[in-house]
């Protein structure tokens, strides 16, 4: 069952990027559909975390769609590289947004394997942010669809961790935001080998 819009617009960004972690994200592109439940997310607070895109209020052509309602995507390119996919939350005008660090690939996984020029099933498929965008198929040419569309969505089903089996951590690669580069914003399963590292 596709996450209710409700799941993605209260204002608790933490609370839902922990939440997501067990819930299952597909894509349908070029007819193809892939997916995996989620082991890993980073929670970025809108304007008052200078980890985010939006802090200070920052508005911008790429900023915007965090801007809109939760429960629409928001992608971005990363070094010039890679595809970051995150989910926007909260309510339109409070612009947070939860990153999808890993998945365990479980559907499509034929599909992804080429996607990511891979012949066997590694953890690296689909560990870290790039790694997901790129086995999912996920770019900017779909930056602010609805997760309850057919292109990309989330579903619950039932999978979820005791609070016991997940860790908190700084997020990664955030070294900018001084301060905040140390808040508890990481979210991932214990011991999972998707997972990026560190790990522990």
């Amino acid at each position: 069952m596709k996450l209710p819009i409700a799941f993605y617009t209260h204002s608790d960004v933490l609370s839902t990027a922990r939440n997501l972690l067990g819930k299952y994200l597909f894509t349908n592109i070029d007819d193809m559909v892939t997916g995996g439940y989620i082991v890993e997310t980073e929670a970025y607070n809108g304007i008052v975390d200078k980890a985010s895109h939006a802090y200070g209020g920052k508005l911008t052509p790429r900023t915007q769609t965090m801007y809109q309602a939760g429960g629409i995507s928001y992608v971005y390119l990363c070094y010039g590289i890679h595809q970051m996919f995150n989910v926007v939350t909260s309510v339109e005008g409070q612009p947070h947004a939860v990153l999808i660090r890993a998945i365990v690939p479980t559907y499509g996984i034929e599909e992804m394997l080429m996607r990511r020029n891979m012949s066997l099933l590694k953890p690296n498929i689909t560990s870290g942010p790039g790694s997901v965008a790129r086995a999912l198929g996920i770019s900017r040419k779909i930056n602010a669809f609805s997760l309850n569309g057919d292109t990309v969505w989330i579903e619950d089903t039932g999978l979820a961790f005791a609070d016991d089996e997940i860790k908190i951590l700084p997020r990664i690669g955030v070294a900018y935001a001084a301060e905040d580069a140390l808040l508890p914003y990481r979210f991932f399963v214990k011991g999972n080998v998707y997972v990026s590292k560190p790990n522990k």
